[in-house]
């Protein structure tokens, strides 16, 4: 069923895809009902189907009831209001809803310096086209500019490397909207070697209505295409590049999950920059643009501790290697330097920022005065929490690094408090202090990495509380804390079906097994090993599938399918079941940590093949776990039904049914706090109790078959 629903999303439209688990039903149940010979029962049953379907797709009409949609709050509802809005292209597919859209009010300027308005005319009338995916945008497409208006580049902050770079061999790790790669062809980049991990994104490019929207840019003869991640790509490539281009691969910025409480972001953990570092030529530029929309900032600190780390991991001297600016509420650029910046050079960006009336934040040399963030972290927990806590940090970066006189109020904003911190962390992250600076800030700025790649979980869990009277300015962080409080619903209402019962029946419990509580926390610990599993591969797998909605289709029906096969299988269990089970489960605690330690490597190689390739690879790593954690409840209700304790049956489903739903929500919080090996581990130890558990539960009692 959920291969079924994968393949109809490339033919459903979202709106009405609940026509599929529907059609899904009506096949069940005439199945079911044909297979013991009651056809007319399997009749009727089809009949009740498509009077349910067509009552589902009748009824917003007739009842006048909001039907399925996009939110009006969805950049695509605005696109789609304006007078002379026209869709030019639409793909339907588990890659997302992708939808283009033209109009003479679409205008981007995704960083663009305010100084273009004055430096550069007017650009022509329908430039540009917004592309939409799952209603999320614009990612900005704009078609080739008349030679006259090309100055439009290089007021982009994209444009950065350039200033340094002529004629290079330049790499864009996320095509998106195509604005890096126009920038670079436009700057005289010799070669543009492009990734895109969105099949449907150069599709849509190739199809001939947006030919004219975007200038045919992949058929451009300097263009090249690689159809996956780019990470992915520059981790096991020989080639080197002079320009490695990252640029606003998220078109809402980091963090916003989107329709996710937390999303994955594997493209900017530290594991990732690395790979994007040692791909570069000597002298080579890693240049990554990102929104900086935040006050305070959140996402744009966490992503500048992973550049520094990624530059020890890759052996350079983040003091020498980068040169950093940004535009207050707009973006951030950071270019790293393969090699180190010249005096020479670094004055040549110096004086591009001055041109863009960019902040200067850092650079090799950078003259920081520190009085200026003197009590900064205290300013931020007071405008969050509205207390002062004293902090030590605040004065961590205790001596001005000189430099060669460059004045640090440059800019338009230096006097703001984001600018300051940000020049003050950069400070410290250089200088090896910045886990002070951590420490005492009032949001989670960690860096990312492979294990922790989310944008997500700022608020520390000991300032939980503190939040709930105060969310309006915690917006960003809505869907963390969102799993928090499903948590905490979902963990009162199992125990109060779990706990009710217990105690309104548990004479009649007690009366029917002295181990029904080995029983409970046997099957429990089955519920909580199964879905961690279940929920963590999901996240995994992202990094190989490059999309939630195909890794959860894949692992849960990979799960399903051949955990059904080890419960098919259960009743073949060598020897007695008291002994061959802890064996099974002592094997499935193994792999599951084998897993947790191993699966990276095995992830990164599955992520670069063909989709039809990547989805087997994927089907075939989640076999031999899935298949061994089908043996356990199999072959403990088998043995319950052989011992005569029956009446257990209701408990061993209900214990285990609300386990599963508690550790559904609590998984997410696991990866986001301890990482996902961790979710791993914990599924690992959730098996390993089961088995003291089933041996108390089957105590030394001989089997006996029912007669």
């Amino acid at each position: 069923a959920g291969l079924t629903i994968l393949a109809a999303l490339y033919v459903v439209p979202p709106e009405r895809l609940l026509i599929v688990p529907l059609a899904l039903w009506l096949l069940a149940a005439v199945f079911w009902l044909g297979g013991f010979g009651t056809w007319a029962k399997a009749a009727g049953s089809a009949v009740f189907s498509a009077v349910v379907t067509a009552a589902y797709l009748a009824a917003p009409g007739v009842l006048t009831i909001p039907d399925i949609a996009v939110s009006q709050y969805k950049g695509v509802s605005y696109a789609r209001n304006f007078p002379d809005a026209k869709r030019l292209y639409r793909s339907i597919s588990p890659f997302g809803d992708l939808q283009i859209y033209a109009s003479s009010y679409m205008h981007f300027a995704p960083g663009l310096s305010d100084n273009a308005a004055f430096n550069v005319p007017e650009i022509p009338p329908g430039t540009y086209v917004g592309m939409y995916i799952d209603g999320e945008g614009p990612a900005g497409i704009m078609r080739a500019l008349p030679r006259a208006d090309a100055k439009y580049y290089n007021y982009l902050p994209m444009y950065y490397p350039y200033v340094l770079k002529h004629a290079p061999k330049t790499f864009v790790v996320q095509f998106g909207g195509g604005l890096s790669t126009f920038t670079a062809l436009n700057a005289g980049a010799a070669s543009v070697t492009i990734a895109e991990s969105n099949p449907e994104v150069l599709r849509a490019f190739r199809a001939p209505e947006l030919q004219k929207a975007t200038g045919a840019i992949l058929a451009d003869p300097k263009v090249s295409v690689v159809p996956y991640d780019g990470r992915l790509f520059l981790a096991n490539t020989t080639e080197r590049y002079d320009v490695i281009d990252f640029s606003l691969a998220d078109s809402v910025g980091l963090s916003n999950p989107g329709g996710f409480a937390i999303s994955e972001r594997y493209a900017y953990t530290v594991e990732a920059l690395v790979s994007y570092m040692k791909a570069l030529a000597p002298g080579g530029i890693l240049s990554v643009t990102i929104w900086n929309k935040e006050e305070p900032p959140k996402s744009v600190l966490k992503f500048y501790a992973s550049m520094a780390e990624a530059a020890r991991r890759a052996g350079a001297d983040p003091a020498q290697a980068f040169f950093v600016s940004a535009s207050y509420l707009s973006t951030t650029t950071i270019l790293f330097k393969n090699g180190g910046y010249s005096a020479d050079e670094v004055a040549a960006l110096r004086k591009q920022t001055r041109d863009l009336s960019f902040d200067e934040v850092y650079s090799p040399g950078f003259a920081f005065d520190a009085g200026s963030a003197k009590g900064i972290l205290d300013q931020y927990r007071a405008s969050i929490f509205g207390e002062v806590k004293p902090s030590t940090a605040a004065t961590v970066s205790d001596a001005a690094t000189s430099g060669d006189g460059a004045d640090p109020t440059d800019g338009a904003s230096t006097d703001v408090p984001s600018t300051v911190l940000a020049r003050q962390y950069w400070q410290d992250l250089t200088n090896g202090q910045a886990a002070a600076v951590a420490a005492n800030y009032v949001f989670d700025v960690a860096p990312l990495t492979n294990d922790r790649p989310y944008f997500a979980a700022y608020v520390r869990p000991q300032d939980l509380i503190r939040t709930l009277d105060r969310l309006d300015i915690l917006q960003d962080d809505w869907g963390y804390l969102l799993l928090w409080a499903t948590l905490v619903i979902a963990g009162v209402t199992a125990a109060a079906l779990i706990l009710v019962p217990l105690i309104l029946g548990g004479r009649a419990l007690r009366g029917q097994t002295a181990r029904a509580p080995a029983a409970i926390v046997y099957f429990g610990c089955l519920g909580l090993g199964y879905i961690t599993v279940e929920v963590g591969l999901i996240s995994d797998f992202t990094r190989a599938l490059s999309n939630p909605t195909i890794s959860a289709a894949i692992v849960i029906s990979g799960m399903l399918v051949f955990s059904g096969l080890g419960s098919l299988m259960a009743e073949r269990l060598p020897g007695p079941v008291r002994r061959s089970l802890p064996v099974v489960l002592g094997a499935i605690a193994v792999v599951l940590t084998v897993l947790a330690f191993g699966i990276s490597p095995a992830l990164d190689g599955i992520g670069s093949n063909s989709w039809p390739v990547r989805m087997a690879l994927s089907l075939l790593l989640v076999a031999g776990p899935a298949f061994l954690m089908g043996f356990p409840m199999a072959t403990a209700m088998n043995w319950l039904a052989r011992s005569g304790q029956d009446r257990l049956f209701v408990w061993a489903w209900g214990i285990n049914g609300c386990l599963s739903v508690v550790a559904a929500a609590a998984v997410p919080l696991v990866a986001v706090t301890f990482g996902l090996a961790a979710v791993l581990i914990l599924s690992a130890v959730a098996y390993l109790l089961a088995i003291p558990a089933f041996l108390v539960m089957s105590g030394s009692e001989t089997e006996s078959r029912p007669t």
